[in-house]
């Protein structure tokens, strides 16, 4: 349907035809209108160059993010990188975080474990590993002294990538753990005895501050911390950070807040923009300049029993969690040269 300009609908009357109104009568109102009208378009509206590439374009960056020739590498670092993935807060992206990060750096030429230590199993999911009643799982590490290397599974169709999975036992590990003699360095002790060296070895940890989550920072070099764009997510942000200092102090001494990952960044609001600039002053470098946007394909990929990056290579999510792996692995790099 053809539209109209303000100034034929103000210039035209019910005795006059509605011709086109001279070139000195509309025009001003018109790009005052205009130009108040462009103050409130969205900032998420897409320009020409913020459009959707064309599928050649995507299809050039599906093919370099699945890799399948096998050229294109990641830097591996000189020594295991063990993060522990936490946030006491749900719902911020550290189960998403954790697959597609693994799954990126697993494609590239990195080997990498993935440790399930939250009872919901979601990691487990997302990398379509069985763990259903009585499948070996973390739970039998931590309770029962089984190896590591028993219970990790390879993860189908990602070559060099491993996951621990955590079932519905877990769920009481928690109590049965405060009995047990030195509890909190349990799961250090199953990733050390691991014949196996990996690149990288991923904790995802559950929502919460209990035993399990200081497994998991005892075991670990460094935390990453996703952060939801929205303002309840800084919240409890600053009890987080007191907790890790605790275990610094008192258990794990070189453990260290190394990444700070963005996630469900939305465009469209201030609060976005503001709870960003408000990380970047408090964490400075430590944040990384990759940022996860929304997208609802990094939504729909566990439902396939598969990360963002193998469900829509091409899409926006798996693009950014390229980005942000690519850029953990050129830090760790830059970090072992810096201190060499």
């Amino acid at each position: 349907m053809q539209q109209q300009t303000t100034g034929e609908f103000a210039t035209a009357s019910p005795t006059q035809p509605t011709s086109a109104p001279p070139a000195s009568s509309a025009p001003p109102a018109d790009s005052v209108d205009g130009a108040a009208a462009a103050e409130h378009v969205s900032r998420e509206t897409p320009t020409a160059d913020e459009a959707d590439p064309p599928l050649a374009m995507e299809a050039l960056r599906a093919v370099q993010i699945l890799n399948p020739s096998g050229e294109i590498t990641m830097p591996r670092p000189d020594h295991p990188r063990v993060f522990c993935v936490a946030n006491q807060k749900g719902g911020v992206g550290k189960t998403t975080s954790t697959v597609n990060l693994a799954v990126a750096l697993a494609l590239h030429g990195n080997r990498v474990l993935v440790v399930d230590l939250d009872p919901q199993g979601n990691a487990s999911t997302g990398l379509n590993v069985p763990h259903h009643a009585g499948v070996p799982d973390v739970y039998d590490c931590l309770i029962d002294n089984v190896p590591l290397a028993e219970v990790a599974q390879a993860v189908e169709g990602i070559p060099n990538l491993f996951c621990v999975p955590a079932t519905i036992d877990l769920a009481g590990a928690e109590i049965e753990l405060v009995s047990v003699v030195a509890r909190e360095s349990r799961l250090a002790r199953a990733i050390s005895a691991h014949p196996e060296k990996f690149d990288y070895v991923f904790i995802d940890c559950p929502p919460s501050l209990g035993l399990l989550t200081v497994n998991a920072l005892c075991a670990a070099q460094e935390v990453l911390i996703p952060i939801q764009c929205e303002y309840y997510a800084l919240e409890g942000l600053n009890q987080l950070i007191n907790n890790i200092n605790l275990v610094r102090q008192h258990l794990n001494p070189t453990l260290d807040v190394s990444t700070i990952l963005l996630t469900m960044y939305d465009r469209r609001t201030r609060l976005a923009d503001a709870v960003e600039q408000d990380v970047r002053n408090h964490f400075g470098s430590k944040v990384l300049e990759a940022v996860i946007p929304r997208n609802v394909r990094v939504s729909e990929a566990p439902s396939y029993g598969q990360s963002v990056m193998t469900y829509d290579p091409g899409s926006r999510g798996a693009t950014s969690y390229f980005e942000a792996a690519l850029e953990i692995a050129m830090r760790g790099v830059n970090t072992v040269g810096g201190a060499a």
